[in-house]
């Protein structure tokens, strides 16, 4: 299989945006805040990593999935910490724990691929 282009791309957004809000939460952010960013920079940094060598070296549709759900679950995860922060939207609250069910069940496609009897496949 070859490597999955626009999720390695999504990877490298996601790691770019992750960078920028840990500058900001270091240098420019109020502390209040400057926890919430630094919290979901750094999921969001984390699971640009898994989508990218998942993008890379993924052998499977189901790997690539779990890529794809990883990294979205990430950047809706981080965005919405960033909205309660900076935009004091205290509603986006209900929102962050989806990004963290998509970025689970990335983890746990991971996990039934692991027990496939052809990874290749499925």
């Amino acid at each position: 299989m070859s490597p999955d282009r626009k999720l390695l791309a999504f990877a490298g957004f996601n790691g770019a945006m992750a960078v920028a809000l840990g500058a900001f939460a270091a240098h420019g952010a109020a502390p209040a805040v400057k926890t919430l960013l630094t919290t979901g920079g750094h999921y969001q940094m984390v699971h640009a990593a898994l989508a990218a060598a998942l993008a890379l070296f993924g052998s499977s549709r189901r790997l690539h999935l779990a890529g794809w759900l990883a990294s979205a679950g990430g950047l809706v995860f981080c965005v919405a910490l960033a909205m309660i922060g900076l935009l004091s939207l205290p509603v986006m609250g209900a929102v962050a724990p989806v990004g963290g069910a998509m970025m689970i069940a990335g983890w746990l496609l991971i996990l039934f691929a692991a027990f496939q009897s052809n990874l290749a496949k499925t």
